[in-house]
């Protein structure tokens, strides 16, 4: 008798995830029990297929919408979703550009060979070695966030005889409906000149005063993270048009660009339902050219942040079950806690922003009766949460494989050492052969920073 054939899963996973007829998952044709027995539990596992796939769409989406209206629009990965040295390889065959906000960020991408004028800087507080660091790489464009910003970056600009192309972070007054912690155009909140009390415009001035060191790009808003409509980037469009032609009035000159920033969603779990890249950059492109049609304006060139929708969809969490324990949580109801061996350090998201996830059993198939369940991490925290409610199969047990889809953004990044854990690897899946990203960090890379005092030192 033939074996049935694998099924698919849902789009919470990487594209041709697959639960093999064993019942056991498959990403990138490579079978899960194999991979947790080469390179352990947790890691993170990302589908290099799918990653080029999503920056492939991305691209072309947005040079067709926007070539169709008469202008140009580059794509910038955002590196903050998660950044390696591979990785920005990868988003260079793939003909992207980089956004970095450190001087960390920017050393990858140096590693990488990534050239400087593909590369955006941003950061709300960079340091005089930052900017040096990105002015003598050649970096693109600095986003610039502050008055003392101008005058660092004229100063070092012109010290080493370079005209920096410079954006000015604009707060455009759009909340996207978003958390609090991640919506960034807002009036009360660190990033970027306001345009209610004409910061903005005293920040053009103020660059304009410098021709030999700075060259006023145009203007960047980001509007916050993981949205599911284009109605924010509407309003923040108009109001950036309204003030380049504002510029153009009262300057004489015509900026060049306008950058629309990122935070497109993704689906952590089938409730959710983002755009795609045709939807995003069709909608986008009508946005911004009614716009300018409304007030006599050219279309500038574009540009767009994507990060988690290019990598976070991609990216998978295996963990192993340690423990399982029933709780009588209400009269009602009984949860079931699954533990793993990894937790918030690994992914801190559902503690810092309650944000949503799910999980399956990665091993095995189960016909158990389904329960209630809320998978947890190891470290000494009750808020250590990785997925809040889940429906897992009534036999889950010590040894079983969990994975955790969507966590190829933003968990490796904000990952820690908390409890002195060592951060999981990251293995690349693709056909034909997997590769290790990041190697898994190990006790000795815990205390390798650590300073003993000598003995008889004081």
């Amino acid at each position: 008798m033939n074996a049935a054939p694998a099924t698919t899963l849902s789009a919470v996973w990487p594209a041709g995830t697959q639960r093999t007829p064993e019942g056991a998952l498959r990403i990138a044709g490579h079978d899960l029990r194999d991979v947790a027995a080469q390179y352990g539990t947790p890691a993170y596992l990302m589908d290099e297929a799918d990653i080029r796939a999503r920056a492939r769409a991305f691209k072309q989406a947005f040079s067709e919408a926007f070539g169709a209206i008469g202008t140009q629009a580059d794509v910038f990965y955002a590196g903050k979703a998660f950044l390696c040295t591979p990785m920005a390889r990868l988003l260079l065959e793939e003909g992207l550009s980089l956004d970095v906000c450190t001087g960390g960020e920017l050393a990858v991408a140096r590693k990488a060979g990534f050239p400087g004028a593909k590369i955006g800087l941003h950061g709300n507080n960079k340091s005089v070695p930052e900017i040096e660091d990105a002015i003598t790489y050649g970096v693109g464009r600095l986003i610039v966030d502050s008055f003392e910003e101008i005058e660092r970056v004229a100063s070092i600009a012109s010290a080493h005889g370079v005209v920096q192309g410079v954006m000015l972070r604009v707060k455009t007054g759009v909340e996207a409906h978003t958390h609090e912690f991640i919506a960034t155009a807002h009036e009360d909140q660190k990033f970027g000149f306001s345009l209610a009390d004409g910061q903005l415009m005293d920040a053009v001035g103020r660059v304009l005063k410098h021709p030999e060191a700075l060259r006023l790009l145009g203007f960047h808003s980001h509007i916050g993270s993981q949205i599911f409509d284009s109605e924010g980037f509407a309003v923040a469009a108009e109001r950036l048009i309204h003030v380049q032609l504002q510029v153009a009035q009262e300057h004489g000159i015509v900026l060049p660009e306008l950058d629309l920033g990122g935070g497109f969603g993704i689906a952590y779990t089938d409730d959710d339902t983002p755009l795609t890249p045709q939807q995003l950059a069709e909608q986008l492109a009508g946005i911004v050219q009614r716009a300018c049609d409304a007030v006599g304006h050219p279309v500038p060139h574009i540009s767009i942040e994507p990060g988690r929708a290019i990598v976070g969809p991609a990216g998978v969490t295996l963990y192993e079950v340690g423990t399982v324990k029933p709780v009588h949580a209400t009269d009602e109801l009984t949860r079931y806690y699954v533990s793993v061996d990894g937790g918030m350090s690994d992914n801190p998201r559902p503690a810092l922003y309650q944000a949503d996830y799910t999980a399956q059993l990665a091993d095995r198939t189960s016909d158990a009766a389904p329960v209630t369940a809320r998978v947890v991490g190891k470290h000494c925290e009750s808020g250590d949460i990785v997925v809040r409610d889940v429906q897992l199969p009534g036999d889950i047990q010590a040894g079983d494989l969990l994975a955790v889809p969507a966590t190829g953004a933003y968990c490796r990044s904000l990952s820690s050492q908390y409890n002195h854990v060592p951060r999981p690897p990251v293995i690349a899946l693709r056909d034909g052969g997997s590769r290790v990203w990041i190697r898994r960090e190990t006790i000795d890379d815990l205390l390798a920073l650590e300073v003993e005092e000598a003995e008889g030192e004081e």
